[in-house]
């Protein structure tokens, strides 16, 4: 005997709504719940790099307080036994003109 083909009844179709209900909500469920991990990790990575960036304002800081003027003059003064020249003992050297002749030179690549 050929059988023949029922139409899928009420509760079949819907029974097949709720488990694609639940389906879709698990996934709903599912992505939230990896979205406030990476929210979490992202929120610390920011803190982080909040962090470092104070770090790094306060070792650029620290770097020209070392390096000023008024820093490493007495440690010259001292360790190196150096002094600022006073006028009569600073001389001032002139550079030597170039003089080159035409053929000589090097030709410029400008507009």
């Amino acid at each position: 005997m050929a059988k023949r083909r029922v139409a899928p009844g009420r509760r079949s179709i819907i029974a097949a709504l709720l488990v694609g209900f639940v389906l879709v909500t698990i996934g709903v469920i599912g992505r939230r719940v990896l979205g406030l991990e990476a929210q979490r990790q992202i929120r610390d990575l920011q803190r982080q790099r909040d962090g470092l960036t104070a770090e790094r304002a306060r070792l650029e800081a620290a770097i020209r307080d070392a390096s000023s003027r008024a820093t490493l003059q007495p440690i010259a003064e001292q360790r190196l036994n150096m002094h600022i020249p006073t006028p009569d003992q600073q001389v001032f050297l002139t550079r030597p003109s170039r003089t080159r002749p035409d053929s000589a030179r090097v030709p410029h690549d400008s507009l």
